[in-house]
Protein backbone atom coordinates (compact mmCIF):
# COMPACT_ATOMS: atom_id res chain seq x y z
CA UNK A 1 0.00 0.00 0.00
CA UNK A 2 1.20 3.37 -0.96
CA UNK A 3 1.04 4.71 2.82
CA UNK A 4 3.40 1.82 4.00
CA UNK A 5 5.68 2.82 1.80
CA UNK A 6 5.99 5.99 2.35
CA UNK A 7 5.79 5.87 6.01
CA UNK A 8 8.80 3.22 5.47
CA UNK A 9 11.01 6.01 3.58
CA UNK A 10 9.66 8.43 6.44
CA UNK A 11 11.26 6.13 8.96
CA UNK A 12 14.79 5.41 7.49
CA UNK A 13 15.05 8.73 6.84
CA UNK A 14 14.57 9.75 9.93
CA UNK A 15 15.91 6.95 12.09
CA UNK A 16 19.21 8.07 9.67
CA UNK A 17 18.95 11.84 10.39
CA UNK A 18 18.61 11.29 14.17
CA UNK A 19 21.25 8.97 14.38
CA UNK A 20 23.46 11.48 13.27
CA UNK A 21 21.57 14.75 14.70
CA UNK A 22 21.93 12.91 18.69
CA UNK A 23 25.60 12.09 18.12
CA UNK A 24 26.71 13.36 21.54
CA UNK A 25 23.96 11.33 23.28
CA UNK A 26 25.41 8.20 21.60
CA UNK A 27 28.39 8.59 23.58
CA UNK A 28 27.53 10.99 26.52
CA UNK A 29 24.25 9.24 28.07
CA UNK A 30 26.22 5.48 28.07
CA UNK A 31 28.94 6.77 29.78
CA UNK A 32 26.80 8.36 32.77
CA UNK A 33 24.89 5.37 33.34
CA UNK A 34 27.92 3.31 33.87
CA UNK A 35 29.36 6.26 36.18
CA UNK A 36 25.72 6.30 37.97
CA UNK A 37 25.12 2.54 38.61
CA UNK A 38 26.71 -1.04 37.52
CA UNK A 39 25.47 -2.60 34.36
CA UNK A 40 25.49 -2.60 30.63
CA UNK A 41 24.09 1.10 29.55
CA UNK A 42 21.68 -0.89 27.25
CA UNK A 43 18.24 -2.91 27.84
CA UNK A 44 16.30 -5.16 25.75
CA UNK A 45 13.39 -6.29 26.40
CA UNK A 46 10.89 -8.25 24.10
CA UNK A 47 8.14 -6.81 22.54
CA UNK A 48 5.20 -7.51 20.29
CA UNK A 49 5.35 -6.07 16.98
CA UNK A 50 3.62 -5.81 13.83
CA UNK A 51 1.28 -9.21 12.89
CA UNK A 52 2.46 -10.69 16.58
CA UNK A 53 5.90 -10.71 15.58
CA UNK A 54 8.36 -10.55 18.73
CA UNK A 55 11.29 -8.15 18.57
CA UNK A 56 13.69 -6.62 21.15
CA UNK A 57 13.44 -3.10 21.75
CA UNK A 58 16.05 -1.40 22.54
CA UNK A 59 16.24 1.72 25.50
CA UNK A 60 18.99 3.20 28.02
CA UNK A 61 19.32 0.93 30.83
CA UNK A 62 17.41 3.43 33.47
CA UNK A 63 17.03 0.68 35.97
CA UNK A 64 19.76 -0.91 38.42
CA UNK A 65 21.21 -4.06 37.54
CA UNK A 66 20.77 -5.72 40.89
CA UNK A 67 19.44 -5.86 43.85
CA UNK A 68 20.63 -7.25 47.00
CA UNK A 69 17.72 -8.99 48.92
CA UNK A 70 18.24 -11.06 51.86
CA UNK A 71 21.61 -11.13 51.65
CA UNK A 72 22.02 -12.01 47.65
CA UNK A 73 22.02 -10.47 44.72
CA UNK A 74 18.84 -10.85 42.42
CA UNK A 75 18.57 -9.17 38.40
CA UNK A 76 15.86 -6.43 38.93
CA UNK A 77 13.73 -8.50 36.54
CA UNK A 78 13.27 -10.69 39.24
CA UNK A 79 12.48 -7.88 42.07
CA UNK A 80 8.55 -8.05 41.58
CA UNK A 81 9.11 -11.50 43.09
CA UNK A 82 10.33 -10.66 46.09
CA UNK A 83 8.01 -7.51 46.34
CA UNK A 84 4.20 -9.13 45.10
CA UNK A 85 2.69 -5.99 47.08
CA UNK A 86 4.13 -3.88 44.73
CA UNK A 87 4.06 -5.75 41.70
CA UNK A 88 -0.08 -5.43 42.01
CA UNK A 89 -0.04 -2.25 42.29
CA UNK A 90 2.12 -1.83 39.29
CA UNK A 91 -0.30 -4.11 37.61
CA UNK A 92 -3.80 -2.47 38.60
CA UNK A 93 -2.27 0.82 37.65
CA UNK A 94 -1.93 -0.09 34.05
CA UNK A 95 1.72 -1.25 34.12
CA UNK A 96 2.94 1.61 35.72
CA UNK A 97 4.03 3.44 38.35
CA UNK A 98 5.43 6.86 39.50
CA UNK A 99 9.01 7.42 39.60
CA UNK A 100 9.10 8.16 43.05
CA UNK A 101 7.20 4.63 43.79
CA UNK A 102 9.51 2.71 41.17
CA UNK A 103 12.87 1.17 43.39
CA UNK A 104 14.12 -0.15 40.40
CA UNK A 105 15.02 3.15 38.75
CA UNK A 106 18.46 5.12 39.12
CA UNK A 107 18.97 8.64 40.23
CA UNK A 108 19.78 8.83 36.67
CA UNK A 109 17.28 6.64 35.13
CA UNK A 110 14.70 9.30 36.42
CA UNK A 111 15.79 11.85 34.13
CA UNK A 112 16.51 9.68 31.01
CA UNK A 113 12.37 8.55 31.51
CA UNK A 114 11.08 12.36 32.19
CA UNK A 115 13.11 13.63 29.02
CA UNK A 116 12.21 10.09 27.31
CA UNK A 117 15.67 10.08 26.63
CA UNK A 118 15.78 6.20 27.90
CA UNK A 119 13.83 5.56 24.08
CA UNK A 120 16.29 7.13 22.21
CA UNK A 121 18.02 3.87 21.47
CA UNK A 122 14.86 2.72 19.57
CA UNK A 123 15.56 4.55 16.44
CA UNK A 124 18.03 1.67 15.42
CA UNK A 125 14.49 -0.66 15.99
CA UNK A 126 13.18 1.99 13.70
CA UNK A 127 16.10 1.22 11.02
CA UNK A 128 15.76 -1.96 11.60
CA UNK A 129 12.34 -2.14 10.37
CA UNK A 130 10.66 -3.74 14.08
CA UNK A 131 9.15 -0.19 15.04
CA UNK A 132 8.56 2.69 13.18
CA UNK A 133 8.83 6.34 14.17
CA UNK A 134 4.91 7.04 14.86
CA UNK A 135 2.25 3.91 16.00
CA UNK A 136 1.24 2.03 18.78
CA UNK A 137 2.78 1.84 21.71
CA UNK A 138 4.92 -1.62 21.89
CA UNK A 139 3.20 -3.71 24.46
CA UNK A 140 4.69 -6.77 26.52
CA UNK A 141 3.26 -10.25 26.27
CA UNK A 142 2.63 -10.21 29.99
CA UNK A 143 0.37 -7.38 29.36
CA UNK A 144 -1.57 -9.11 26.41
CA UNK A 145 -1.97 -12.19 29.29
CA UNK A 146 -3.01 -9.41 32.01
CA UNK A 147 -6.19 -7.75 29.87
CA UNK A 148 -7.67 -11.21 28.62
CA UNK A 149 -7.86 -11.96 32.45
CA UNK A 150 -9.14 -8.58 33.00
CA UNK A 151 -11.25 -7.89 30.07
CA UNK A 152 -12.27 -11.21 28.73
CA UNK A 153 -10.95 -12.83 25.63
CA UNK A 154 -13.35 -9.99 23.55
CA UNK A 155 -10.11 -7.72 23.85
CA UNK A 156 -8.08 -10.26 21.99
CA UNK A 157 -9.59 -8.39 18.55
CA UNK A 158 -8.86 -4.94 19.58
CA UNK A 159 -5.49 -5.87 20.66
CA UNK A 160 -4.82 -7.81 17.22
CA UNK A 161 -6.34 -4.90 15.65
CA UNK A 162 -3.52 -2.57 17.15
CA UNK A 163 -1.04 -4.53 15.87
CA UNK A 164 -2.17 -4.57 12.13
CA UNK A 165 0.78 -1.17 11.72
CA UNK A 166 4.31 -1.41 13.54
CA UNK A 167 4.55 0.04 17.18
CA UNK A 168 6.00 3.24 17.33
CA UNK A 169 8.81 5.64 18.87
CA UNK A 170 6.24 8.05 19.62
CA UNK A 171 2.17 7.94 19.30
CA UNK A 172 -1.35 9.10 20.28
CA UNK A 173 -1.17 8.11 24.08
CA UNK A 174 2.64 9.91 23.81
CA UNK A 175 1.01 13.10 22.90
CA UNK A 176 -2.27 12.85 24.94
CA UNK A 177 -1.00 12.52 28.39
CA UNK A 178 0.71 9.25 28.60
CA UNK A 179 1.05 7.70 32.15
CA UNK A 180 -2.13 9.34 32.93
CA UNK A 181 -3.97 7.51 30.52
CA UNK A 182 -5.41 3.90 31.89
CA UNK A 183 -4.02 0.87 29.65
CA UNK A 184 -7.57 0.21 27.98
CA UNK A 185 -7.79 4.09 27.33
CA UNK A 186 -4.25 3.40 25.89
CA UNK A 187 -5.05 0.62 23.46
CA UNK A 188 -8.44 2.27 22.05
CA UNK A 189 -6.02 4.99 20.94
CA UNK A 190 -3.61 2.66 19.20
CA UNK A 191 -6.66 1.09 17.54
CA UNK A 192 -8.08 4.62 16.25
CA UNK A 193 -4.44 5.20 15.10
CA UNK A 194 -4.04 2.02 13.46
CA UNK A 195 -7.53 2.94 11.37
CA UNK A 196 -6.49 6.14 10.04
CA UNK A 197 -3.46 5.61 8.22
CA UNK A 198 -2.68 8.98 7.82
CA UNK A 199 0.82 10.89 7.13
CA UNK A 200 -0.37 14.02 7.63
CA UNK A 201 -1.27 12.59 11.07
CA UNK A 202 1.58 11.35 11.91
CA UNK A 203 3.02 15.01 10.97
CA UNK A 204 0.64 15.94 13.62
CA UNK A 205 2.07 13.40 16.58
CA UNK A 206 5.71 13.98 15.44
CA UNK A 207 5.23 18.34 15.93
CA UNK A 208 3.63 17.27 19.28
CA UNK A 209 6.03 15.08 20.54
CA UNK A 210 9.06 17.83 21.37
CA UNK A 211 6.58 19.38 23.57
CA UNK A 212 4.95 16.33 25.36
CA UNK A 213 9.01 15.12 26.27
CA UNK A 214 9.59 18.50 28.32
CA UNK A 215 6.17 18.67 29.54
CA UNK A 216 7.36 17.51 33.06
CA UNK A 217 10.10 19.71 33.28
Amino acid sequence: MFYFSIKRTIDILASLTLIILFLPVWIIVPILIMIDSRGSFLYRQERIGKGGKIFKILKFRTMKDRFELNGKQVPAAEYWKHNQALFEKYKKAGWKLTLEEDPRVTRLGKILRQTSVDEFPQVFNILKGDMSLVGPRPIRQIEVADALERYGHKIKNVIDESLTVKPGLTGAWQVSGRNAIPWDKRLEMDVHYARRHSILYDFYIIIRTPLAMISKW
